[in-house]
């Protein structure tokens, strides 16, 4: 004869449930009838005509809610203080206003093919300037000859209302001719940075 085993999980009421967890265990009954179906039942005994086993387990102790530990507590620093200038960086003690002085004065010089560019000397020593000559036969070559005309660029003086603006600019220019020279120029070109550097943060301008 074939038997069929049937597994049933039957739950208890609730209150019973209840009652069970409230002691800290519960009781599991394993229940075969005659015609071997196997039930397996939640605190509920097994009816007379089955067979039963009996099982009491633990339940699991509940464990408390996590709590994160409080947080230290920072001591309430001063304000911070206000942000320093780029220029004034790294340099040693901030002049006082007080101390200041005005940057010297910067001329705006124009050359004869219509550039410009800021000058400290009001008199730039004149410059020779290559023209192209021609040969005889109309060539352009060297073989015929290299000339030069001496020029002197006009030059004026920045106004006083512009003059920090002025400097600011030299800064860049300078900056840029010292990061991007060729390697036998860098340091040269490294030492004029820092010279326009200290002119600007240490005049009127560093404020």
């Amino acid at each position: 004869m074939r038997h069929i085993f049937l597994v049933t999980l039957v739950l208890a009421p609730a209150l019973a449930a209840s009652a069970a967890h409230a002691k800290g265990s519960v009781v599991i009954y394993r229940c075969t009838d005659a015609n071997g179906a196997l039930t397996v039942q939640n605190d509920t005994p097994c009816p007379k005509s089955s067979k039963q086993e009996k099982r009491v387990i633990q339940a699991a102790q509940s464990m408390p809610a996590y709590r994160p530990p409080p947080l230290p507590k920072v001591a309430k620093s001063a304000a911070a203080p206000a942000a320093i200038p780029e220029i004034l960086k790294n340099d040693g003690p901030v002049i006082a206003d007080a101390d200041r002085l005005p940057p010297p004065a910067l001329y705006q010089c124009n050359t004869y093919d219509n550039d410009s560019y800021l000058s400290e000397v009001s008199e730039p020593p004149p410059r020779c300037v290559r023209l192209q000559t021609t040969g005889l036969d109309g060539s352009t070559d060297n073989g015929a000859g290299v000339a030069c005309q001496m020029v002197t660029d006009q030059c004026q003086r920045v106004a006083d209302g512009a003059v920090c603006d002025a400097w600011k600019k030299r800064l860049r220019e300078t900056e840029a001719s010292w990061k991007f020279a060729r390697t036998e120029d860098i340091d040269t070109n490294q030492v004029e940075y820092e010279r326009v550097r200290k002119i600007v943060r240490e005049s009127t301008c560093g404020k």
